[in-house]
């Protein structure tokens, strides 16, 4: 990293998001000698992209960091050009502009990019065949990406999760309260990713790459290690929420097809990711899912341990 620049400009689109937000603490916390722009989805609507390069132009920013997306998975289903444009259009154009200013461009894609067939983890070079909308509109941005021609990263990760925001974490902890029985799906395989875990290693393969002689572009899938299913993981929620003396009145789960559980967009059944590109590219990789969601689940109930649940 060029450190002769005396006002080094992070831009991060998205703050207000999980992983946004992640981000934001961390650079704001290590970067203290920068300049950490954090610009919520409305200051940087990503379905207007030409007010989001007049506000780019404007900044001059260093590098910019997208943790903003359209994310409704179901909901793209019908709005399927909003997503388009949110996930694919813009951030094409972002990233060419960055390109043209000669600056990286980071971004995060998904494991719905493929088919979800299979047992294998998947690889970054395998191709990718989308079973959803949304996975198409993550699909195609890459591909925008990476036609723009500039320096870029692009993280492919799944299941992210926090202690704040709509997620599976806290809407079993929800459901947990309030539902003596619960049916998981448990034919779907992939891995938790802690969105301070993916935070913190993204910054580190940043800030390597900035380091290299010649910047690594590249599509690096990035997740928790391990691997489980929907209905594992909530039962892991449960035991550790209950060893914190959450409030749960659910006394049974239950595992379930995904056939039992439809959906507007369907959903892969292996979104297994292999990382073993990031760990010899960047020497970096995410920690066990377990640990994550321990982590997570103490700085929830130590940051409510003063409320009542």
């Amino acid at each position: 990293m060029n450190r002769s620049e005396p006002h080094f400009k992070w831009v991060i689109l998205g703050h207000s998001g999980q992983l946004g937000g992640a981000l934001t603490r961390l650079l704001q916390k290590v970067r203290t000698d920068d300049q950490v722009i954090p610009l919520s989805r409305k200051e940087a609507d990503l379905s207007q992209p030409e007010r989001c390069i007049k506000l780019l132009e404007k900044i001059q920013p260093s590098i910019i960091i997208n943790a903003s997306a359209y994310t409704q998975v179901d909901l793209a289903e019908t709005e399927r050009e909003l997503a388009l444009q949110i996930n694919a259009k813009t951030p094409g154009i972002i990233a060419f502009w960055c390109a043209q200013h000669h600056i990286p461009f980071i971004h995060f894609s998904s494991d719905y990019v493929f088919s979800g067939e299979g047992d294998q983890a998947w690889k970054e070079a395998d191709a990718t065949g989308p079973l959803n909308h949304y996975g198409h509109s993550k699909a195609i941005g890459e591909q925008n990406i990476i036609h723009a021609g500039g320096q870029f990263l692009i993280f492919r990760t799944s299941w992210v999760y926090d202690s704040t925001g709509k997620n599976f974490l806290n809407t079993m902890l929800l459901l947990g309260k309030n539902r003596e029985t619960l049916r998981i799906v448990g034919d779907q395989i992939g891995s938790p990713t802690f969105a301070t875990d993916l935070a913190l290693v993204s910054y580190q393969c940043i800030v390597t790459a900035m380091g290299m002689k010649i910047f690594p572009s590249g599509i690096y899938h990035a997740v928790n290690q391990g691997e489980t299913t929907w209905y594992e993981f909530a039962k892991k929620i449960f035991e550790i929420a209950q060893k914190h003396q959450y409030p749960l009145k659910t006394k049974r789960l239950i595992p379930i097809k995904s056939r039992e559980f439809p959906t507007p967009a369907v959903r892969p059944k292996n979104s297994r990711l292999n990382t073993s590109k990031l760990l010899k590219v960047f020497n970096t990789q995410l920690p066990p899912w377990e640990d994550g969601l321990k982590r997570c689940l103490e700085e929830t109930f130590h940051e409510d341990h003063s409320n009542s649940y």
